[in-house]
Parts: structure tokens; C-alpha cells; sequence
């Protein structure tokens, strides 16, 4: 894209914008002046955050997993069955869950995240906040202690728990940027109600959570900041919501049973990975793309990473509308109708990846393309590379083959193939890390 095009893109897409979001206001009762500077904030951040050349960083991921495959100075396979006390097993994992002492450098997290999330810091730069109380009473006035009035806090912060705990959310948790929500150390559980929303933000990291049992809200007066509260419309009960926001990062979550999606991406959001997650138990999983008529999704860009889609789910892993995802070494062990679809030409890539297909002879096919006729769709780019298909899994590409465009940088088809996916994902989902010990 020239720097000429990117501009009239981004005219075109603040336009739609514009046009778009009154009607699309994502649970806001009232959009008044509190909520259009949050808006024109987060869409400054989006854009900054979008990247002309996404095959870029699809190719500098490839290289940081290749590296772990098979060492950075040597053409010999080294990921090997662990027998020490570090078991990680994937680039992101290694950076800092071989430390003993990864209590006191818990911001070293911060650093390790790949892929188009790389950029996000959390609360790196500023104090830890320790949530010590698992009420949730009042949603205007959160008490100090509580999550609640952890993430609306003002600056970054590095949240953090004093021990195991269940939070039953009474109503959407609203966040504020530049947070990260790190349960490491702790049995965290956010269940029995309301889900995490990310509206308008950017730079938030969620980490070892359980999130399950998610229903939707009612509504009402909520704070969504320090100085502020507003009428919230009902939730639809997205275990996470990420809303016009970018440089998001969620990774070792295990999630289940959501009223609606488990994870949620729309409205420009972009700049996301979404990392050693585990997935079960769920009808619609993951959503990139709020319609098939919102063109402002076209700046979307997301990685999905050594996660584990397992038992109980039946589609979108995930569903993508107009933006770029690298789907890469992920573990698709169930599905009962399809695994990755989408409408109104996404870009989709498909890299190292184990689809073991379901049982039944008319859901083999790993992809599914709505609402398009095979001449409309032809032309979209969904490829695969490396992947490994079991049980009947099959894969329709369509669009130009990888050689003929910018992605045939990519050389991870040896390095690695979807046969090490099992390894890489082996530890995927919240983990029960201990003190003075790797995790």
C-alpha cells in the first residue's frame, strides 16, 4: 500500500466510521462527550497500530518459532521432549517461563509476545495493583481491592491476585488502556456472570485466567473510569469483547461456555494476538469482524498461536470477516460443523496447524465461506501451509498461491510442520504456576 492509498484509507475509514458507530455503540446508552473522545482516541491507536505489510510480521513470527525448532545456529531439530524443570515449548513460552523467579520479573511477560500483538505492553510501566477482594457490588463505585476498580484505574497498571479466587461479575467489566490482568501464582476464575469488555482502548494484556459460564448482562449504570459512569445496554455475554480497540494480548486463557462468543474481535480492532489458549465446550468461539457491510475491519489483523481447540466446540475457530489473520501451530482436535471460516474476503493463512476431523462425513472440510458464490470467493486468499490433516480433514484454498505473493518469505513449511503441534501447544490454557519454580 503506497503512502498516497494509506491515507485515503484511512479518510474512508473514519468516514465509515463515523457513519457506523451511533448505530453500532456496543452497549453505550448515551454517546456522549466522555465516549466520543475515548472513540476518536482509540481510532488514532488503531491505525497507528495497523500494518501496510502484514506478511512481515507473519514472516518474523515464523523465524522466532524456527529458532526454537531448531536453534538459531544449527539446521538440526532441537525441540526435544523436555526432562528438566522447564517445560516450554514454544518461543513465547520460553521467554520467560523458564525462570525460577518469575515472581519477581513478572513484566518480563511483557516482552514476549510475538506475532501482531507485538507491540503490547500492558501495564509494564507503571504499579502493581493486588485485587484482594472477589465481590463485585457496586458498579459504580467499585471498592478498592476488586478488579472492578483495578481496570478503570488511570495510567498502566499490573494487576495482579492475592490468592485463588472466583469473580462473578455482575455486569460487563469495562476496562481502561494499558492494563495487564496477570492471575500467574493464582486459581482465577472469572464465571457465573458477566464477561470482560475491551471497548475503545488499547494496550491491555489478560493472562491465565479461567473464563467460563459467561451470561449476558442487564445493563445499567456502570463505571467505565475513574471519573466517569454511564448507562450500559444489555451485554451479550462475550467471555472477551474487543471493541474498536488495538494491542491486545491474550494468552494462557482457558475458556468455555459463553452466552455468545468466547472471544470477540470487531470495529477496527487490529493489532491482536491471541496466544496458548485453551478452547471448549462452545458453539460460535471466536468472531473477527463485525458484518459483512463494515469495511472499517479491513485495517484487522490478528494472530492466533500454539492455542488447543478442544472438546464441545462446533465453529469459528474463528470467523473472519475483510482483515488479515495468521492462523499458526495451532491444535484443532474437535469441531463437529467446520474450524475457520468467513465472509467478505479476509485474508486468512493458515500455517502449521493439526486439524483432526470430526467423525461425520460432511464436516471434514476444515473451511467454510458464507454468504459468496465459488466465483466471488475464488479470488480470496485462504491458504495453508504445512498443516497436518487427520481423519479426512481437507482444506479449500482459494486465491494466489503463496509463491506468487509477498507471503513466500515464509519458509516455515520444514521448520514447522503441523506433525510438532502437539508439543508446542502441550501447556496451553491457564497454568498453576508456583513460586520459586518454572512455570
Amino acid at each position: 500500500m503506497t503512502e498516497a492509498s494509506k491515507n485515503v484509507f484511512q479518510i474512508l475509514f473514519f468516514v465509515s466510521f463515523a457513519i457506523v458507530v451511533p448505530s453500532l455503540h456496543a452497549n453505550i446508552s448515551e454517546w456522549d462527550g466522555y465516549w466520543k473522545h475515548r472513540s476518536d482516541e482509540a481510532l488514532k491507536a488503531n491505525l497507528a497500530a495497523y500494518d501496510p505489510h502484514p506478511e512481515k510480521i507473519t514472516d518474523d513470527f515464523n523465524s522466532h518459532v524456527d529458532k526454537v525448532l531448531t536453534g538459531s545456529n544449527s539446521t538440526r531439530r532441537n525441540l526435544k521432549k523436555n526432562t528438566g524443570p522447564c517445560t516450554a515449548t514454544n518461543p513465547i513460552d520460553r521467554c520467560w517461563r523458564c525462570d525460577p523467579d518469575w515472581v519477581k520479573n513478572r513484566k518480563k511477560l511483557a516482552d514476549c509476545v510475538l506475532g501482531f500483538g507485538r507491540n503490547t505492553v500492558g501495564g509494564k510501566y507503571g504499579p502493581y495493583y493486588v485485587v484482594t477482594d472477589s465481590s463485585d457490588d457496586d458498579l459504580v463505585n467499585p471498592k478498592p481491592g476488586t478488579l472492578r476498580h483495578a481496570v478503570i484505574q488511570k495510567g498502566p497498571l499490573w494487576i495482579i491476585f492475592a490468592g485463588s479466587m472466583i469473580i462473578r461479575l455482575h455486569e460487563e467489566l469495562i476496562m481502561t488502556s494499558d492494563k495487564t490482568i496477570d492471575a500467574r501464582g493464582a486459581n482465577v476464575h472469572i464465571a457465573n456472570g458477566a464477561g470482560i469488555t475491551i471497548q475503545f482502548i488499547k494496550n491491555v494484556i489478560i493472562h491465565n485466567l479461567h473464563i467460563h459460564n459467561i451470561y449476558a448482562g442487564n445493563g445499567g449504570l456502570i463505571a467505565d473510569s475513574v471519573d466517569h459512569f454511564g448507562i450500559r445496554t444489555p451485554s451479550d455475554g462475550d467471555g472477551i469483547s474487543i471493541f474498536g480497540s488495538s494491542n491486545v494480548w491474550i494468552d494462557h486463557v482457558s475458556m468455555s461456555q459463553c452466552k455468545d462468543g468466547l472471544i470477540d474481535a470487531i470495529m477496527g480492532s487490529t493489532g491482536i494476538t491471541i496466544s496458548n489458549c485453551h478452547f471448549t465446550d462452545h458453539n460460535e468461539v471466536m468472531l473477527f469482524g463485525a458484518s459483512d457491510s463494515y469495511s472499517g475491519d479491513e485495517i484487522m489483523q490478528i494472530t492466533v498461536a500454539f492455542n488447543h481447540f478442544g472438546r464441545g466446540l462446533v465453529q469459528r475457530m474463528p470467523r473472519c470477516r475483510w482483515g488479515f489473520v495468521h492462523v499458526v501451530n495451532n491444535d484443532y482436535t474437535h469441531w463437529l460443523m467446520y474450524a475457520i471460516g468467513g465472509s467478505s474476503h479476509p485474508t486468512i493463512i493458515s500455517q502449521g496447524n493439526r486439524f483432526i476431523a470430526p467423525p461425520d462425513l460432511t464436516a471434514k472440510e476444515v473451511t467454510k465461506r458464507d454468504y459468496a458464490t465459488e466465483s466471488e470467493w475464488s479470488s480470496w486468499t485462504w491458504r495453508s501451509e504445512g498443516d497436518l490433516m487427520m481423519n479426512g480433514a481437507f482444506f479449500v484454498q482459494s486465491g494466489e498461491k503463496l509463491k506468487n505473493k509477498a507471503f513466500s518469505r515464509l519458509d516455515m513449511i520444514k521448520s514447522k510442520s503441523g506433525t510438532y503441534v502437539r508439543r508446542l501447544t502441550r501447556h496451553s490454557g491457564s497454568l498453576k504456576c508456583q513460586p520459586g519454580k518454572p512455570c
